[in-house]
């Protein structure tokens, strides 16, 4: 390979980190300027999205971290790898924008009882600015080809959409100067955000609680593993996933004494099920040959 391949290689590499950089810098600057025009417009509307802006500026500098991050190899201080890291990302991110969102709405309420006048035409202005720079932002990440950039490229995308909400609004009051629609967009956004953030957090939540993946139903794993003609139970099964996308299995399975020269063969079809499930990496099979004494500690269940 020549150097200049080498150099194109390290180059496209390099671009996923390169787009998702970007994208950062584009939405935490803006996101601080929002805090402080939506303080200067008396703008509920602006502040909510500025919180919304804010969680995805955490969710695309934990992507942009973790994208160079998750290249690292397992080693001795991880052996599963440093994928699950992006979990803590995640999580500290639907933190941000779950708080964020129950506030603004506890600041819009006494505004919709009590409607303040608003900088409409600031409103309108700086509509105009996030949606050529969340537009920008999002052709950016359109062209990449990692997980990373296409989730944050949808990020972009409900912004430039909660922006054209804004600019409609601002469009409306200054025509009718109905200054309640400000804090009913407001509401509006942060129902959004609890809408699409809550199911993420608990999902987060239960993977780092190693709970069982939601695409793996057990019951049936175990039934199948049981129905293997050479096993007659099966003990300590335990299906959890590493990062959401990866997914491990642990299981013992008890065979008759007679059966010990098809180890291999009964290890080979439960790795087959595992496959079927969802799991094709991590796998983990101890087989017991049957005595009395084992056969108290196992059973035809999980």
């Amino acid at each position: 390979m020549s150097k200049s391949d080498k150099d194109h290689n390290h180059s496209n590499q390099n671009q996923p980190k390169k787009n998702i950089k970007i994208a950062f810098f584009i939405n935490l600057i803006f996101s601080i300027s929002e805090f402080f025009f939506g303080f200067l417009f008396n703008s509920v509307s602006i502040m909510s999205d500025a919180v919304h802006d804010l969680g995805d500026s955490i969710s695309i500098g934990f992507a942009w971290f973790f994208q160079g991050y998750s290249e690292k190899k397992q080693d001795e201080r991880f052996t599963f790898g440093y994928n699950r890291f992006s979990l803590l990302g995640a999580l500290i991110t639907g933190v941000v924008l779950i708080s964020g969102s129950f506030f603004m709405i506890y600041r819009s309420v006494p505004r919709l009882l009590d409607p303040q006048p608003v900088n409409y035409s600031g409103m309108f202005w700086l509509s105009l600015v996030a949606i050529a720079l969340n537009g920008y932002a999002a052709w950016i990440l359109s062209k990449g080809t990692s997980k990373n950039e296409g989730m944050l490229n949808l990020h972009m995308l409900e912004d430039v959409l909660g922006w054209i909400g804004v600019l409609v609004v601002s469009i409306l009051m200054n025509f009718t100067e109905a200054y309640r629609l400000d804090p009913i967009l407001s509401i509006l956004i942060a129902l959004y955000i609890l809408y699409k953030t809550l199911p993420e957090f608990f999902s987060t939540m239960k993977i780092l609680l190693n709970g069982s993946p939601e695409n793996v139903d057990v019951e049936k794993v175990a039934d199948s593993i049981n129905n293997i003609p050479d096993v007659k139970a099966l003990s300590h099964l335990h299906i959890w996933s590493l990062d959401g996308e990866e997914n491990a299995l642990i299981v013992t399975v008890l065979i008759d004494s007679t059966k010990a020269k098809k180890i291999q063969k009964i290890k080979e079809e439960i790795s087959e099920i595992a496959h079927e499930f969802d799991v094709k990496k991590h796998i983990t099979i101890e087989v017991a040959v049957s005595t009395d004494e084992l056969e108290k500690g196992y059973s035809h269940s999980t």
